[in-house]
């Protein structure tokens, strides 16, 4: 028997399983619990935006996973920081506002993801979008809970950062979240009212007043409990079980969704069976398909003061951001540092940006115990978008406390690298052109000496880290191919009463950021879940029809 029942349980309080929640939460009549194994959010690093690696370095709340040691990486183990807390990793992550190219959801249609083309997607971004920026329209959303703002006044290094690449014949772009985004320009976050924005705080926190739904905190699952081929309901690390009487929604992330689907039975049967977890369902999907992006960074440093950082020479400047955000919510600490961005082709050949050069005004972390930049510098950290490269995330053992094996076999391909040697090569060029020749940057890594493709490669593989955008281990697609984990409507193959919502089920990882997309995938599911019609496709602009299906 459970000790207490409800419509509707939600595993996870992150991007996607908050939005789930409160969507589901305005349904009459209906109960929902939603289950999260961190705490609450109430340390200030979580809110204001600047504090973005003061937040990833709160240990209670990143289960501060890793990777198994990667060949393609030099041996090293990876770092796969995930929120531990009401937010999740969208409580922790760089707050960008990005949906990915526009051709990646047909992509997905095409991967037997039917219903997901771009068309049929974009209207979920854009009911969830309050848009400071740019007026409403089929690309925007101006009434949504979420806000989407530019951050203001950014660091005058973003300039030379954009005019660089425009000296380089790179196009310029004025709305990453338009019909067509390449080229570079200024970011936009989600920042409201000088704090971080999550589907948390502005979405599922309002909904509780309603009274029908709740939220348990420090809540964590070790298995799904399956009666009869049927989710029944969950039971939890500290002996309780709690009942669904509906469905059990797992928005776990791409690391722990598959891991509590093995623990409950469901995945490869072999290697549950090595476990001694008795099998409900033989799912080979679960698991596999991970991925991820790979970034490698061109350090520059500097004795110019321009740059965010902490230094003698700019202290007064630095108390006075503290003042001026302490009473106004204003000024540099209101902003996530990631102000300008470009999406760039680097083989004219390519029918889309296959790099994003990631600009930091900021010199790089040196000293671990301090997440704020100590003096001055400035970086590219280009990322290569369409990796080939796949992994699996496996049970270490049927505890529900030990962390799992991720292994995403990163660089295995060899064609992963490519994009990035041409884009640092790109950055390098960019960093010499006469915007940047003010700030006498010096080039601290990879550092001249570095110029053959050889060189390059060894440099990316002994340096280069992932942007915490894993994705795809419980792969939505066509229920008859073997290797898919949900249908088209989220429903996990072979078991009643349980849906995916969240990075796992992505067929492939965007081009970009993938926290929007997460929202986007919890709001879909909601309305899978309570049998509403879609929200009708968007009717796109002409120029726009003969490229976007």
């Amino acid at each position: 028997m459970s000790a207490a029942e409800f419509d509707y349980l939600v595993i996870g309080a992150g991007s996607s399983g908050a939005a789930v929640a409160a969507r589901l939460a305005k349904q009459p009549g209906a109960t929902t619990c939603v289950l999260e194994a961190g705490g609450y959010d109430s340390h200030p690093f979580f809110h204001v935006p600047s504090f973005v690696a003061a937040a990833i370095g709160l240990k209670a709340s990143n289960w501060g996973f890793a990777t198994v040691p990667q060949a393609g990486m030099a041996g090293r183990q990876i770092g796969v920081p995930r929120g531990r807390v009401l937010g999740g990793s969208g409580a922790i992550n760089g707050m960008v506002y990005f949906r990915g190219h526009p051709t990646d959801y047909d992509d997905w249609h095409d991967m037997g993801c039917a219903g997901w083309s771009y068309r049929e997607v974009l209207p979920y971004f854009t009911r969830t979008e309050r848009n400071e920026d740019h007026p409403a329209s089929v690309f925007h959303g101006k009434d949504g809970p979420i806000n989407v703002k530019l951050v203001e006044n950014p660091n005058a290094l973003n300039h030379a950062f954009m005019d660089s690449l425009g000296d380089l014949q790179f196009p310029a772009c004025a709305d990453f979240n338009g019909p067509d985004p390449e080229g570079y320009g200024r970011r936009q976050g989600l920042i409201g009212g000088g704090r971080r924005q999550s589907t948390w705080q502005q979405m599922l926190k309002p909904a509780l007043a309603r009274g029908n739904v709740q939220v348990q905190t420090q809540a964590r699952v070790a298995r799904i409990v399956i009666e009869g081929g049927r989710a029944s309901g969950v039971a939890l690390t500290d002996g309780r079980v709690i009942g669904a009487r509906r469905e059990v929604v797992l928005s776990a992330g791409a690391v722990q969704s598959p891991q509590i689907l093995m623990l409950s039975g469901v995945g490869p049967g072999d290697h549950l069976r090595e476990h001694g977890i008795a099998v409900a369902h033989d799912l080979p999907g679960v698991g596999a398909n991970y991925h991820d992006h790979v970034a490698s960074p061109i350090h520059m440093e500097t004795s110019d003061p321009t740059s965010y950082g902490i230094s003698w020479k700019v202290l007064p400047r630095d108390i006075l951001h503290g003042l001026q955000y302490l009473f106004t919510r204003k000024g540099p600490l209101a902003g996530n540092v990631f102000e300008s961005v470009a999406f760039l082709r680097t083989d004219p050949g390519l029918a889309r940006p296959d790099v994003q050069f990631v600009f930091q005004p900021a010199r790089r972390l040196t000293n671990p115990r301090v997440p704020f930049p100590l003096g001055h510098g400035y970086a590219i950290s280009p990322v290569g978008l369409y990796p080939k490269s796949r992994g699996t995330v496996r049970l270490a053992s049927a505890d529900p406390h030990a962390a799992p094996l991720i292994d995403p076999n990163l660089l295995k391909e060899p064609e992963d690298i490519l994009p990035l040697i041409r884009a640092l090569k790109i950055a390098r060029r960019a960093f010499a052109a006469q915007p940047f020749a003010r700030y006498h940057g010096t080039e601290v890594a990879p550092g001249p000496d570095c110029q053959q493709d050889a060189q390059w490669d060894a440099y990316i593989r002994e340096t280069g880290y992932t942007v915490h955008h894993p994705v795809g281990t419980c792969r939505m697609g066509d229920p008859a191919d073997g290797m898919t984990v949900v249908d088209p409507q989220l429903r996990v193959k072979g078991i009643a009463g349980l849906r995916i919502a969240d990075a796992s089920v992505m067929p492939s990882v965007i081009g970009g950021n993938t926290n929007a997309p997460c929202v986007m995938i919890g709001e879909r599911a909601a309305d899978f879940i309570l049998g509403k019609d879609q929200l009708p496709a968007a009717e796109l602009p002409p120029e726009s029809v003969a490229r976007y299906k």
